[in-house]
């Protein structure tokens, strides 16, 4: 990391801001409306910042998802849920969705990785875990463009 001062674009732009914040809290209730578990939802918004390197977020989401009684093994072994018994087809399939989008650079989202989802998940479901994912994803560039002091 370097010392150079970055602009805090939140703050920079609080209406902009305050719009993501909005648009995130109606993701959350479309996503419990959706039948997806709270516990779900903040392992997917980290699973979003380990991949993309956010320290702020994942700091913010780690702490959220013990408060609300995940297990630290779950959170420990999120990197390589592929290859643990922790996780249920629900979350595989969010999870491989949600890595998909936060991955859209790498080829997009494959109709492989939607189609394993959609296969387990329902429309409102894909719909919610895509959307959490897009504001998870916006959330890590702003903390990280404003570089969001961890550990200071």
């Amino acid at each position: 990391m370097t010392n150079t001062q970055r602009v805090n674009i939140g703050k920079q732009h609080p209406a902009a801001y305050k719009a993501l914040i909005a648009l995130s809290a109606e993701v959350e209730g479309k996503a419990a409306a959706a039948g997806l578990d709270p516990l779900l939802v903040e392992l997917l918004k980290i699973r979003a910042s380990q991949i993309n390197g956010c320290a702020y977020c994942l700091r913010m989401h780690t702490r959220d998802a013990l408060k609300k009684g995940e297990s630290p093994d779950r959170i420990a072994v999120l990197p390589a849920w592929e290859e643990t018994g922790y996780f249920s087809e629900t979350d595989r399939a969010a999870f491989r969705l949600t890595e998909a989008i936060t991955r859209v650079s790498d080829g997009h989202v494959s109709d492989e990785d939607y189609g394993a989802a959609a296969g387990v998940l329902t429309a409102e479901q894909v719909s919610a875990v895509a959307w959490l994912a897009t504001v998870m994803n916006a959330f890590n560039r702003v903390a990280i463009t404003s570089r969001y002091p961890v550990g200071d």
